[in-house]
């Protein structure tokens, strides 16, 4: 099986951040893709929940299901943090059953993975490595040992918000896009540590298949952050106003 796309772009961790989607929509549509692939936790967060299942169902955008996506899905509310529980009472009954609906992983054709974090877990990372000390990027070795048995040229993760492409010596190329609407985050397990981009742009990436193989350019997209952070600082988010203004957890 070989898919139809030969330009395609991925996306990845929106966030319920909408106004960097439609930014970074308009972008990819100046690219002639054929088509584009969301890696998951799209609708977490305290911006616009509703809006951002809205613009993917409209678009009809392949979605995968991220580890939010099975949270929202399967964890009474009572038991969901602040971006999970804030997302459940903002989504309609349809845009949750659509979410309810997304596959875990997607093979786009007989060379083609999609995952949200890595084939084994939705929150594994598979291109960093979480140490004591703060989060890394992982040693070939090290991703080559978490894609044990997947055999796919082209492997698209998420969840780490981190832009990466990184080509393993059998030839197997593994590309994370990059967060569309939330470039930092802090996290406790399964140590203490910071994932950040290091700018507030929306980010993406373009597959292209080639002769050759796979070629992948790492985009980063500019719009109006401040207005969100803003936003979220309305909703008593601190932490997402520091990410949203610098990139920076």
């Amino acid at each position: 099986m070989t898919h139809p796309w030969k330009r395609f772009a991925v996306i990845a961790d929106i966030h319920s951040n909408v106004a960097a989607l439609d930014a970074a929509l308009a972008d990819i549509a100046k690219r002639r893709c054929h088509g584009i692939i969301d890696l998951g936790d799209c609708v977490s967060g305290p911006l616009d929940p509703r809006g951002t299942a809205a613009r993917l169902m409209e678009r009809g955008i392949a979605s995968l299901r991220g580890n939010h996506e099975r949270q929202l899905a399967t964890w009474p509310r009572t038991q969901m943090g602040p971006s999970d529980a804030f997302a459940d009472s903002e989504l309609t009954q349809e845009q949750k059953a659509w979410i309810a609906g997304r596959p875990e992983r997607l093979e786009l054709s007989d060379d083609i993975l999609a995952v949200h974090g890595s084939p084994n877990s939705d929150t594994e990372y598979l291109l960093e490595t979480v140490e004591p000390v703060g989060c890394r990027p992982a040693e070939p070795h090290e991703v080559a040992a978490r894609l044990n048995g997947v055999a796919h040229a082209l492997i698209l993760c998420g969840h780490t918000h981190l832009q990466r492409s990184l080509r393993l010596a059998d030839g197997r190329h593994v590309v994370n896009p990059g967060s569309i609407g939330l470039p930092a985050y802090e996290d406790d397990a399964p140590f203490p540590h910071k994932n950040d981009a290091g700018s507030p742009h929306a980010r993406y990436a373009i597959i292209d298949r080639t002769a050759e193989g796979f070629e992948v350019e790492l985009h980063a997209v500019a719009y109006d952050w401040e207005t969100q952070a803003q936003l979220a600082e309305a909703r008593g988010r601190p932490d997402w106003v520091m990410a949203l203004r610098t990139g920076l957890a």
